[in-house]
C-alpha cells in the first residue's frame, strides 16, 4: 500500500479525492488536512464518508506529518500550492496538485489570467501536465503532476486530436461549456447559493476566464471560451466549434477521434450526443462530432464529471502512471444511473 496525504481534503475536490482513494486497492489515506474544518470528523461534514473513513478527522496543515509519504494530493485554492510545493518536494514521493498553480508552462501568463505573478516560476517545467490520453509519456514515473482544470480537460479531449491531425483550423475556435455548481467549490458564495442558481442559467468569465490559456496550451489552438453555470450538482458539457481544414465529414471526424482514443479505456466516442448523467461519478469522457456542410463548421461535444475526470479521478489516473500501477486501477467506469 502507498501512504497518501490529502491537503485541503475538506473541500469538494478533496472529498472526491478521498472517495477515489477509498476505491483504490493500493492507496491508503493517512493524513487529511482541512484547516477550516480542523478537528472535525470527516464523516460529520460528509456523511457519505462514514463507511470508508469512520475515524478520519481533518487536521491542520503540518509539513512534518506529510514527511515520507508516497503521494500527496494538494486540493487547495489557486495560489496556495506555490508556497507549499517548494518545502514539500524533497520530502514526499509524488506531488499531485489539483489547483492551477503549475499547469501553465509560461510564467508570464499568471499575472494576466490569475492576477498575480507566480511565486515559484523555476518549478513550472518540472511538472507533468495531467491529461494521460494526450500527454501520457511525461506522467510515467513523474514526481510532480499538475492536474488540469475541468473545463480544459473537456475541451482538450474534444479538440486536440483534430488539431493534431490537421482537420480543423487553429484560429477562431469557440468553446461553449456548461458546468454544475460543484465546480465553484464548497465555500458558499452569493452567486452559487440555491436561491441564485435554481431555475437559472448564467454565463460568466466573459472573454477573461482563467482556464482560457490552459485550453490553448492543451489544444494547440486559439480559443474563445464562454462558461455557463447550470443548476445541476456536477458535470460538464462542452460544445466546441471550429472551421474545417481540408476534406472533412462527420464520419472522418468520428474516425479520427475513435482512432486517437482506441487504447484509452476512459474515452468513449459515439455517434450520439453525450450527456453529463452518462458520466456521473466516473472517470470517463464521452465524445461525438459533426460536420455541418451548410455552415462549414465542425462541432465537437464532450461530457465529463467535473469532479472525477475533471479533477480527482484524473489526478488518481496520473498517480497510477507515476507509480507504475495499471492506469485504470481503482477508477470507476460506469455511471450511477438513473
Amino acid at each position: 500500500m502507498k501512504r497518501v496525504g490529502i491537503v485541503g481534503a475538506s473541500g469538494f475536490a478533496g472529498l472526491e479525492t478521498l472517495r477515489m482513494c477509498a476505491l483504490h486497492p493500493e492507496l491508503e489515506v493517512v493524513v487529511a488536512t482541512g484547516d477550516s474544518m480542523a478537528g472535525t470528523r470527516a464523516a460529520e461534514l460528509y456523511p457519505s464518508l462514514e463507511a470508508a473513513f469512520p475515524n478520519l478527522v481533518f487536521a491542520e496543515y503540518d509539513l512534518d506529518a506529510l514527511d515520507g509519504l508516497d503521494v500527496v494530493f494538494l486540493a487547495m485554492p489557486h495560489g496556495s500550492s506555490q508556497a507549499v510545493v517548494p518545502e514539500l518536494m524533497d520530502r514526499v514521493g509524488v506531488i499531485c496538485d489539483l489547483a492551477a498553480d503549475f499547469r501553465l508552462h509560461d510564467a508570464d501568463l499568471y499575472p494576466r489570467w490569475y492576477g498575480e505573478a507566480h511565486k515559484a516560476p523555476e518549478l513550472l517545467d518540472q511538472f507533468a501536465y495531467g491529461i494521460p490520453e494526450l500527454f501520457r509519456d511525461p506522467l510515467i514515473g513523474a514526481t510532480k503532476i499538475a492536474t488540469p482544470g475541468c473545463y480544459p480537460t473537456a475541451a482538450a479531449l474534444a479538440l486536440a486530436p483534430l488539431v493534431r491531425s490537421g482537420m480543423i483550423q487553429t484560429t477562431g475556435v469557440v468553446v461553449d461549456a456548461s458546468s454544475g455548481v460543484s465546480g465553484a467549490g464548497r465555500t458558499l458564495k452569493a452567486n452559487t447559493q440555491f436561491c441564485t442558481v435554481d431555475e437559472d442559467i448564467t454565463a460568466y468569465g466573459l472573454l477573461d476566464h482563467r482556464h482560457t490559456p490552459e485550453m490553448e496550451q492543451a489544444t494547440g489552438a486559439q480559443v474563445l471560451f464562454t462558461p455557463h453555470l447550470v443548476p445541476t450538482n456536477r458535470g460538464i458539457l462542452a460544445t466546441c466549434y471550429a472551421r474545417p481544414q481540408g476534406d472533412v465529414t462527420t464520419e472522418s471526424l468520428l474516425d479520427v477521434l475513435a482512432t486517437a482514443y482506441r487504447s484509452d479505456p476512459f474515452l468513449v466516442v459515439r455517434p450520439t450526443s453525450p450527456s453529463t448523467k452518462a458520466t456521473l461519478g466516473t472517470n470517463c469522457c464521452h465524445l461525438t462530432a459533426r460536420y455541418d456542410e451548410r455552415t462549414d463548421w465542425v462541432v465537437v461535444l464532450a461530457a465529463i464529471d467535473n469532479l472525477v475526470k475533471g479533477t480527482a479521478g484524473q489526478a488518481v489516473q496520473c498517480v497510477n502512471l507515476a507509480l507504475g500501477f495499471p492506469e485504470t486501477l481503482g477508477l470507476p467506469l460506469i455511471a450511477a444511473y438513473p
